[in-house]
């Protein structure tokens, strides 16, 4: 980018969870399995869930308001919408429209985007491009999944994962260089799809009494083979974009992983020889929320004081694609 490319700063942050709380307990009455299987293996005591009245739009157009009244703007002050799912409310029109319309936000760009729990990342760098690059003065990039909608609860392996929530930032510009979005690195490997994948509803394979009388319409997931991968190429991505901005992970006030498995979290702590009390977890109150994981992350981190401004925050992801990114921010 040319130097006076304006920086993108986080200029609002919000966040939105369901109000209903399902604990393992909870679980353990209609599926079998216990709170200490579900927590041993993944580090989740509780998720929350929506409402059947309640889509992801609905959960998207809630962090999004909170995002705006933290920036002090309106939903008529926002130029872009990007939103970041694997459970939109309906194959087409895309949810970032459905959201443009609930917010009564202006007949603004929006679009969403595919890349499953790295999407806000992905989202994010995209937006960060096109303030940098066009005319748009600020941005709302939310990460929002209604999760519970995608699980086949009668599976144990997944059911117990996954959890409804949404995050949203504001994105604005800055004449001051060397703050907020500092840069990303975002990777993928269509290979190995069905290491997580729905295998019907989609052109290859549409909807038919077949497909629904053998639940191919759920997520579906290798959990060992994710885990191997997971572990490898998150700690990876975090480190290889400290490397390429020249941050040292001593600088890094915060990481924020996808909170997906305490264990996976647990090896990229040890693979980047940081302190774990410098990572933010919580995927013991709201299980792994998909694109809405690490916005969600980034708000309790804020609110709570564990980053101020000043601070570097570094956030990592993985999902299914498989995709993998990393994000480091300067907040402001």
């Amino acid at each position: 980018m040319p130097a006076d490319t304006p920086s993108v700063i986080f200029q609002g942050i919000g966040a939105y969870v369901p109000a209903r709380i399902v604990t393992n307990e909870e679980l353990s009455q209609t599926v079998d399995t216990s709170d200490e299987w579900i927590r041993t293996r993944s580090g989740i005591r509780e998720r929350r869930i929506a409402g059947p009245g309640q889509a992801t739009s609905d959960l998207a157009v809630e962090a999004a308001r909170a995002a705006l009244d933290d920036a002090g703007l309106t939903a008529q002050d926002i130029d872009l919408i990007i939103v970041a799912t694997m459970s939109p409310d309906m194959s087409f029109p895309s949810t970032a429209c459905l959201v443009q319309s609930k917010l009564g936000a202006n007949c603004v760009a929006a679009f969403d985007i595919s890349a499953a729990c790295s999407g806000f990342l992905y989202a994010l760098e995209t937006g960060t491009r096109m303030m940098q690059a066009g005319s748009y003065r600020h941005a709302l990039v939310i990460g929002a999944e209604k999760m519970s909608s995608l699980m086949d609860w009668d599976d144990r392996a997944t059911c117990v994962l996954f959890g409804d929530a949404a995050g949203a930032v504001v994105l604005g510009k800055s004449d001051q260089p060397g703050v907020g979005v500092i840069d990303s690195i975002l990777r993928a490997n269509g290979e190995r799809p069905s290491l997580l994948y729905m295998p019907s509803g989609g052109s290859l394979s549409p909807a038919s009494a077949e497909t629904v009388a053998n639940h191919e319409h759920f997520l579906k997931m290798n959990g060992k083979e994710i885990f191997k991968v997971a572990v490898r190429d998150m700690g990876k991505v975090a480190l290889d974009l400290l490397e390429k901005t020249g941050v040292s992970p001593s600088e890094v006030a915060c990481f924020i992983p996808h909170q997906a498995n305490i264990r996976i979290i647990e090896a990229m702590v040890a693979r980047m020889g940081v302190p774990m009390d410098k990572f933010l977890v919580n995927i013991d109150q709201f299980g792994n929320t998909s694109a809405a994981s690490i916005p969600l992350a980034l708000e309790q981190a804020r609110r709570t004081g564990k980053v101020k401004p000043g601070d570097y925050v570094l956030m990592a992801a993985f999902g299914a694609g498989l995709t993998w990114a990393a994000s480091l921010v300067k907040l402001t």
